[in-house]
């Protein structure tokens, strides 16, 4: 079987040889990395159709030839790309959603798409709790007094101006208990938090446990802490707006480790602004060219990192060895279990 797989600067090509190394010791596989300054600029509805991609499609036109399989981290495969791979039967992308693949088109040529779901949960649930913290015990702008002053170990005192609170005790909401929201569940009953969560896509059984109960949208707002880890999609888009805010507790902390698209950004400013809720911890916001300064940022309230939550080294090995595990499984007849596209593989 040939393989070609297209790193990039998130997951180089040394991960992924690691990770393919058996695979390669009865196949052809081939390494390369992805120039990253090329650089797309989409035209065609398919390339339109993409996100969240490293490179450009012309360098993997160019590299495919009679593969059997592409794999890619964050390079672009559009409908063009998958025409020029004629012998393609596979396409894995090391990511818990393929994004930069386009999945539909992949479908209708029956070529299945292997995605490498769960890869950052933990990543993600470290860092959910992570801002909790921050934002529960007023770090940002405890460093940043440290950081103006240069004084720090004066005396006993000098903590008092940036008095929080603690974890033990508070009430976690969840929208959403996949992967990730599970992971935080657990790791938020270790700080001795109560957790509601509210997920309409699964029954209370799944949910519930020691610590942790079903509970409607509402309930879930009415906690000291909500954090969001729902699915993005279409029927998603601003789920959490200015209705929402309005029912959150006054003095809670709203937490996005998810996606931009779930939050109405201008109703979380002005919940920001108006006091409404006492701060937020957000790893992802919108991106606009023309703004380049997302106006969450400049607020002191808000705690805005750079989309890091997945951004670990072992999130990045665990991807590169999930699809590498279910190709192995492929060349041993086995079924692969992570195809984001099931319709198209072959057999019972």
């Amino acid at each position: 079987m040939k393989i070609v797989v297209f790193g990039d600067s998130f997951i180089k090509v040394e991960v992924f040889r690691n990770a393919f190394s058996e695979i390669a010791k009865g196949n052809d596989v081939r390494f390369i990395s992805v120039d990253e300054k090329q650089r797309l600029i989409p035209t065609t509805p398919s390339e339109k159709s993409l996100r969240e991609y490293l490179g450009g499609t012309k360098q993997l036109i160019s590299q495919l030839g009679d593969s059997d399989v592409l794999v890619v981290h964050g390079a672009p495969v559009s409908d063009e790309v998958l025409e020029a791979g004629k012998s393609l039967k596979i396409v894995c992308c090391a990511r818990g959603g393929p994004v930069n693949v386009d999945v539909d088109a992949a479908t209708k040529r029956g070529i299945p798409v292997v995605a490498a779901p769960g890869k950052n949960a933990t990543a993600v649930a470290e860092l959910t709790i992570l801002l909790m913290v921050m934002l529960a015990r007023n770090v940002i702008p405890a460093y940043k007094h440290v950081q103006k002053t240069r004084i720090a170990g004066m005396d006993n005192f000098e903590g008092a101006p940036f008095t929080g609170s603690e974890l033990e005790g508070k009430t976690l909401g969840l929208i959403g208990f996949g992967r990730v929201g599970s992971r935080v569940a657990k790791r938020a009953i270790a700080f001795g938090m109560n957790v509601l969560v509210y997920d309409p896509f699964l029954g209370a059984a799944q949910v519930e446990s020691e610590g942790v109960k079903v509970a409607t949208l509402q309930q879930v707002l009415g906690s000291d802490f909500v954090s969001l880890h729902a699915r993005e999609s279409k029927e998603n888009d601003n789920l959490v707006g200015a209705k929402q805010f309005a029912m959150m507790k006054p003095g809670s902390f709203f937490v996005n480790t998810a996606r931009p698209s779930l939050v109405d950004e201008a109703a979380l400013l002005n919940a920001l602004k108006t006091g409404r809720i006492a701060g937020a911890g957000l790893d992802v916001v919108r991106y606009d060219p023309s703004r380049p300064v997302n106006p969450l940022i400049e607020l002191e309230n808000a705690v805005v990192v750079p989309h890091i939550a997945g951004a670990t080294r072992e999130t990045t090995t665990k991807g590169a060895f999930i699809v590498a595990t279910q190709l192995e499984r492929h060349l041993r007849g086995e079924k692969m279990e992570t195809v984001i596209n099931p319709q198209t593989l072959k057999g019972p």
